[in-house]
């Protein structure tokens, strides 16, 4: 998760957000390509390839002019991003109607001031070619970058529209962190309330379709037909936002932030897909006939999409909880650490244990300040948004988590991943703070479920949570079923997430068509239906935390590819020479000093070429996802065989 963080620094971090949210977790900014030939114009989607611009002179005086720009602007940006990032701090760990307008006056100072400083950057965009590189690269980073990264609504040009963008932005993430689904709806009991965990906890455990059924339409309803007006209004104005900074629309605008023109970027999120594709199918179909099998045909058809309800998550997008209705070989090296947890863990040794990791490759202790300053449970009293992220409130190393710890082993591997954020932070705290973000935001995401991939049943037995490990060709299946119902369950719905908003922003989507252009392609790329006939009123997307706070989702697609990329170049450094899924890079120093060498650049290098220092690859490559699971796919393949698979 990214700490230029204002009203929706909470990303989770993703994290892959697992606590909450069940699977996502956080996130940063992306860099430019050094090797392009020319700038984009304003409003164009050539995106963040950087430009030499012309052969003619440039003044001398209007390129001393661009690096005293720069200086200032770094000066004035941390201002407005501190107090944009301690005013969300405040509210989401206590969310007061103060609170809220305090945070949306701070969002309003953030997009205003990113709004004016990029407009004044465009006066540069022609000379990017002739200066040095650093200025070069925090300008390309300001005009491209950090409107994806932050995630950031840039102010349009009417100050009316401006604070209505501020106001609606709180109102949103607000709205969504006091969700509560009563039974009956006008319950007055505060007992008779269930917040997103505890509906969550019903889809979890439940097997009786109808009450799964009440569980997912009530948040859907609630939650969602709250976000639905705001929603409709957010669009136009954050539109207006994009353009008043050059760009078409917001779809543009986060397609610009990834050193390729736009449509380059959607064409390449397409291409990595498609790799993934044929082990998703597989999977897919085996859940379907399991599914089938428990709840008969006038449930779960053996053909076509799976009812969203019956997944075992909120949003469909993980389908871990329904391991012990799909686990290969039954009871054969089942692990569970949440008893362990339960009985000897709290919520801050928990959180200990995940630094020990990090600690374990060479990294320093998290400072005090992060102890000190952290929300690691529910606040007696407070109403607070629960979803996992990661912080640096104050851009200079103030590290802080925000999570509502359950002592599981979900919540575990959440812990892993926000911490990732968090050692991506101390790398770069020092960089200009344009430049403090992932090399693109799916870097920002893919760290901590990096480390989480080193989690192994050996690792897990060496911290004592685990008494004994099996290993066998059983064994192997089954915990790859495992990891499998989580990462590869969750890949199309990370890629449908912005394939829709990208429509919405883009115009193509009216409001009358949300919903219904929401679930063709839930559909098309999840193979997913609405549990009951959903309305045109109803606003199903707006179920999700990541469409109420506005911040771009491709990002967790990117880091479901980088991860095991980064994993497979990590083990190699540490001298694995067993199958990938085997490997854990604990303890590895060797491991360590490659990681963080890759971490300190920041922004300050395009992703390639991040990349390429870590992996010795310029391209983001799902071929590893593919060698990572070898095993399961060739299980799945034999499993399906005669099966009508695909939806």
């Amino acid at each position: 998760m990214n700490k230029l963080a204002l009203a929706t620094l909470i990303l989770a971090a993703a994290c892959s957000k697992k606590s909450q949210e069940n699977k996502d977790p956080g996130s940063t900014p992306p860099p430019k390509d050094p090797g392009s030939a020319q700038q984009p114009a304003p409003g164009s989607a050539q995106g963040s390839g950087s430009g030499g611009g012309s052969e003619a002179a440039v003044d001398p005086k209007l390129i001393e002019e661009a690096k005293k720009f720069v200086a200032d602007t770094d000066g004035e940006l941390r201002r407005v991003l501190v107090a944009g990032a301690r005013a969300e701090w405040a509210n989401q760990t206590d969310l007061t109607d103060e609170h809220e307008k305090a945070a949306a006056a701070a969002t309003a100072a953030v997009n205003d001031t990113i709004a004016k400083l990029i407009k004044q950057a465009r006066k540069y965009e022609p000379i990017l070619g002739k200066l040095d590189p650093s200025t070069k690269r925090q300008l390309e980073a300001l005009l491209y970058i950090v409107t994806v990264a932050t995630p950031v609504a840039p102010s349009p040009d009417d100050p009316k529209q401006s604070a209505e963008l501020a106001t609606l932005a709180a109102e949103m993430t607000s709205a969504y962190g006091k969700g509560k689904v009563c039974t009956p709806p006008d319950a007055k009991d505060p007992k008779q309330c269930k917040d997103l965990d505890g509906v969550s906890k019903v889809l979890q455990k439940t097997r009786k379709p109808d009450e799964a059924l009440a569980a997912w339409k009530g948040w859907h309803d609630k939650v969602g037909g709250a976000e639905r007006d705001l929603f409709a209004k957010y669009v136009p104005l954050a539109n207006a936002g994009a353009k008043a900074i050059g760009f078409p629309n917001v779809a543009v605008m986060w397609q610009s932030g990834y050193d390729m023109p736009a449509e380059a970027f959607a064409a390449e999120t397409d291409r990595l897909w498609n790799q993934m594709k044929p082990l998703y199918d597989q999977l897919h179909c085996y859940t379907r006939r399991k599914l089938n099998t428990l709840y008969g045909d006038a449930v779960v058809a053996k053909q076509g999409p799976i009812p969203a309800h019956l997944l075992g998550n909120m949003w469909a997008q993980s389908w871990g909880y329904l391991y012990p209705e799909l686990e290969p070989y039954k009871g054969e090296a089942r692990i569970d650490v949440t008893p362990v947890l339960e009985k000897s863990y709290d919520e801050k040794k928990m959180v200990e244990l995940g630094e020990a990791f990090y600690t374990s490759l060479g990294f320093e202790k998290l400072p005090k300040t992060f102890w000190e300053r952290s929300m690691f449970s529910k606040p007696p009293g407070k109403e607070v948004v629960c979803h996992a992220s990661a912080w640096d409130v104050e851009y200079n190393d103030d590290l802080r988590i925000k999570m509502c710890v359950q002592k599981t082993t979900e919540d575990l591997r959440t812990i892993h991943h926000e911490l990732g954020h968090h050692y991506y932070f101390h790398a770069y705290y020092k960089l200009p703070v344009v430049l403090q973000a992932g090399a693109n935001d799916g870097f920002h995401e893919a760290i901590g479920d990096t480390i989480a991939l080193s989690m192994t049943p050996e690792y897990l037995k060496t911290k004592g949570l685990v008494a004994t490990v099996t290993q066998n060709e059983k064994a192997t299946i089954n915990q790859q079923m495992r990891t499998a119902l989580d990462k590869i369950a969750f890949l199309p719905f990370a890629v449908l997430m912005d394939r829709w908003r990208w429509d919405v922003f883009a115009g193509t989507v009216a409001p009358d068509k949300y919903n219904e252009h929401w679930w063709a392609l839930r559909k098309k790329y999840q193979g997913v239906g609405e549990p009951v006939a959903r309305a045109a009123t109803d606003f199903d997307p707006g179920a999700k935390y990541h469409i109420a706070s506005n911040t771009p989702y491709m990002r967790y697609f990117l880091a479901a590819v980088l991860q095991f990329q980064f994993h497979r170049a990590l083990c190699k450094k540490a001298g694995h020479t067993g199958p990938l899924h085997a490997c854990s890079i604990y303890d590895n120093t060797d491991a360590g000093k490659a990681l963080w060498s890759m971490l300190q650049l920041g922004a300050s290098k395009p992703w390639q070429e991040a990349l390429f220092e870590l992996t010795g690859q310029k391209e983001m490559d799902a071929s590893a996802v593919l060698d990572y699971f070898a095993p399961l796919k060739t299980w799945l393949e034999g499993e399906n065989k005669n099966q009508a698979c695909g939806f």
